[in-house]
């Protein structure tokens, strides 16, 4: 069992390490990293230029503590998080999948950013 997780995590931080070989954030089009873990959802986005988190919400927030870690809830994250870059007038981003596959909550957190008018 713990071989079989060793080997998962070792599979995404690979997939990981190839996606990030080719992109990367600026100031213009900032990078957007998600990160799913088992309680909690985190969106941030980055300009990889100076190394500096521009913005971020997560589900550990006191406001966002109700918002579930499922589609439904990812995707009222990506929406808050779009509402939150239009704020900072940033429209388009990068986004970094983070080596998880394009499906499911990390395809709803897009979808969800998305709809609140960034573009990527």
């Amino acid at each position: 069992m713990i071989r079989k997780m060793l080997d998962k995590d070792r599979k995404r931080l690979k997939r990981k390490f190839h996606i990030r070989k080719r992109i990367s954030g600026t100031a213009e089009r900032p990078r957007m990293s998600v990160f799913r873990s088992n309680r909690s959802l985190y969106i941030q986005v980055i300009d990889d230029t100076v190394g500096k988190t521009i913005a971020s919400a997560s589900t550990l927030e006191k406001d966002l503590k109700d918002i579930k870690r499922n589609v439904e809830g990812a995707e009222k994250l990506g929406e808050i998080m779009g509402k939150r870059l239009l704020e900072k007038n940033i429209t388009t981003v990068v986004f970094d999948r983070n080596g998880y596959l394009y499906h499911g909550v990390v395809k709803a957190m897009a979808d969800g950013a998305r709809k609140a008018g960034i573009q990527f």
